[in-house]
């Protein structure tokens, strides 16, 4: 890993919030929500080499 990213209080609420509904689509099962988020991130790294996105933009979260 080679980017650190810093969230303030607004975002890492807005974080915390995205990440408890998506446990609680998966009925709780953290590490079944994990394991789709990794496939899913799976997915979009691939369209993103697809479609030839320079590597620096590729980092949506600063």
């Amino acid at each position: 890993m080679d980017h650190i990213v810093r969230l303030d209080s607004r975002q890492e609420a807005a974080l915390q919030a995205a990440a408890d509904k998506f446990v609680a689509f998966h009925k709780g099962d953290v590490m079944k929500a994990l394991k789709e988020m990794m496939v899913l991130n799976g997915h979009l790294q691939q369209k993103l080499d697809q479609l030839g996105a320079p590597r620096a933009t590729r980092r949506a979260c600063r």
